[in-house]
């Protein structure tokens, strides 16, 4: 049986858009001529692959199982047909799937679809939410590039260090804790919120304090850094966050930021993504972009944003 392995192209774009419209304007062709491209992949593979609900349509399980395995043959396709063409960004047209932390999204995320736009104004990016689990969609192609604050242990998954951060406090002005330096005591008996994508109520710091004899007060675990920037100006609320990556947010909402008063190693930051992408351009393009993007947050600046200290504070 002859195969027309231009249906693969087809069939990914139905995927990833989840109708014959939606794959037509992206593969710019009419949609009956997408919907004839349905009709055949249905035929080769035996399966709908696609079926109407109301009116969207969703794909079938057998559709879920490939969506990865295509994907994966279309992109090494594509690097294997334009591993000699230099990389026009005016022209390209790709869609990149960006999940970093939270606190990265509100901290860069606009600068970086700005860039992205201004360079390569084709190039459509999707900035999903972390998953609640380890996922290994970095390996299935699902992902282009993840942040991470701790190296990878697969040999197939790259990364790249972007920079350090520290740990730093924030509170509301007038807080309690902003009266005189800031000690182990009063702040292991403060009031504090964690955050923790998973609703850990314990972190870190927490093992850091009891080496040191102390546990701190931890009333409730916030799902992401927004959430819990959002409570402390209204209440009384402790925040352990990274500086570098929640500074421009605690400043929109003037919150007062303290040294943490125990000694804690710096959070490293990791771009992360997939070997497969390694000789790709307009891939590495897109990681020295978001690179470039993110060391920006750790640039010395001229204003004086460091931690406040106090005078024998510890």
């Amino acid at each position: 049986m002859q195969l027309d392995l231009n249906l693969l192209t087809a069939l990914d774009a139905l995927l990833e858009e989840g109708s014959v419209a939606g794959a037509a304007a992206r593969l710019h062709v009419t949609a009956p001529a997408m919907s004839r491209s349905l009709g055949r992949i249905r035929k080769a593979t035996g399966d709908q692959i696609l079926v109407r609900t109301g009116r969207s349509m969703v794909p079938t399980p057998r559709a879920l199982a490939l969506r990865a395995q295509v994907h994966a043959l279309v992109q090494q396709a594509n690097q294997l047909l334009s591993a000699q063409q230099e990389l026009d960004l005016s022209a390209l047209e790709r869609v990149f799937t960006v999940r970093w932390h939270d606190a990265l999204i509100a901290a860069c995320g606009t600068a970086l679809i700005t860039a992205v736009h201004r360079q390569a104004p084709g190039v459509q990016l999707r900035l999903p939410a972390e998953s609640g689990t380890d996922t290994p969609e970095l390996r299935r192609g699902e992902v282009d590039l993840e942040s991470s604050s701790g190296r990878p242990t697969l040999a197939d998954i790259r990364h790249r260090l972007v920079g350090h951060d520290q740990l730093v406090v924030a509170v509301r002005p007038g807080h309690p804790l902003t009266e005189g330096p800031l000690s182990l005591d009063d702040y292991a008996a403060a009031q504090h919120l964690t955050v923790s994508r998973r609703g850990r109520l314990r972190d870190p710091v927490d093992d850091a304090l009891a080496a040191l004899g102390h546990e701190r007060r931890v009333v409730a675990a916030g799902p992401t850094a927004a959430f819990a920037l959002q409570l402390a100006p209204t209440t009384d609320l402790v925040l352990t966050l990274p500086d570098a990556v929640t500074r421009t947010a605690r400043d929109r909402l003037g919150l007062i930021t303290l040294p943490l008063p125990l000694q804690m190693p710096t959070i490293p930051l990791y771009l992360l993504w997939h070997q497969r992408y390694d000789d790709d351009r307009a891939h590495t393009w897109l990681r020295d972009l978001a690179t470039e993007t993110l060391r920006a947050l750790f640039a010395p600046t001229s204003a004086s944003r460091q931690a406040v200290t106090f005078p024998g504070g510890r």
